[in-house]
């Protein structure tokens, strides 16, 4: 499984701009083979601090949607709608299961 996730800081101006696209796009990912898990969050204490999640089944799901017409569309809405680089991480995890 491969997880990625990340922050992305958001202009406060733009933030509901920002919300409307990552729900975009959000929705038509998890429509995606491959895809478990791509969701946004907002942190506790930083409003336009959006977190991402995403959990895809393998390497080729994840290549499979960096070719997505949606996902182009929302990275050329991003330049305009960020207050600075997102800080993205790919993790390889080799098994997952319940905590406890």
């Amino acid at each position: 499984m491969i997880l990625i996730a990340g922050t992305i800081p958001v202009r406060p101006d733009r933030r509901e701009q920002a919300i409307a696209a990552a729900l975009r796009v959000a929705e038509q990912t998890r429509n995606e083979p491959g895809c478990h898990s791509y969701r946004f969050f907002t942190d506790l204490a930083d409003p336009n601090l959006f977190f991402i999640f995403e959990e895809w089944e393998s390497d080729q799901a994840l290549k499979a949607h960096f070719e997505t017409e949606h996902l182009k569309a929302f990275r050329q809405q991003m330049p305009g709608l960020v207050a600075g680089a997102p800080s993205l991480r790919r993790y390889a995890v080799e098994s997952a299961g319940p905590l406890g």
